[in-house]
C-alpha cells in the first residue's frame, strides 16, 4: 500500500507542489495564506513516528515553507501547527497571519473560513510553484 492522502485534505485544499518529503497544499481558506505540509508517509500520525532522517527533513521543510510565506506576503506573525485532531494524517499548517486578519490576535480555528476564488487560488499557487522552482 502506498502513500494516500486523507480525502479530507482533498476536498479543502488544493494541490500545490511536491518537496523531498512532504506534499504542499494551499488550504481552502481565502482569510490567510495557509500552506499545509503533508509527509509522504504512509500510517503517520506524529512527528516522532518518522524516522531520524525524516525528522530532520521535515524541520528542514518547514523552515524553507515559513521562510517562503514570509518573503511572499508581508505579514505580523506566522503559526506553524502540528494538531490532527480532525484528520489524524501527520500534517503541519504553517499559517500567515496578520494584525487586521479575521480573527486576530485569536486562532484561525475560531472564525468561519471563506473559499478561494477559482483564479485567486490559481495565482497564488502559480506564484508558489515559481518560488519553490527558483529555489531547487
Amino acid at each position: 500500500m502506498s502513500f494516500k492522502i486523507d480525502k479530507k485534505f482533498l476536498k479543502s485544499s488544493f494541490y500545490i507542489c511536491d518537496l523531498k518529503l512532504c506534499t504542499l497544499r494551499l488550504h481552502n481558506n481565502s482569510k490567510f495564506p495557509w500552506i499545509i505540509l503533508i509527509p509522504k508517509r504512509k500510517s503517520k500520525t506524529e512527528i516522532s513516528e518518522l524516522n531520524s532522517k525524516d525528522q530532520i527533513l521535515l524541520m528542514k521543510e518547514i523552515v524553507y515553507i515559513s521562510k517562503l510565506i514570509k518573503k511572499l506576503f508581508k505579514i505580523s506573525k506566522l503559526n506553524v501547527e502540528k494538531i490532527g485532531n480532525i484528520v489524524p494524517q501527520l500534517h503541519i499548517h504553517i499559517i500567515a497571519r496578520f494584525k487586521k486578519d479575521a480573527s486576530w490576535p485569536l486562532s484561525v480555528w475560531v472564525i468561519k473560513g471563506k473559499s478561494y476564488d477559482e483564479k485567486l487560488a490559481d495565482s497564488l499557487i502559480e506564484k508558489i510553484r515559481l518560488y519553490v522552482k527558483k529555489k531547487r
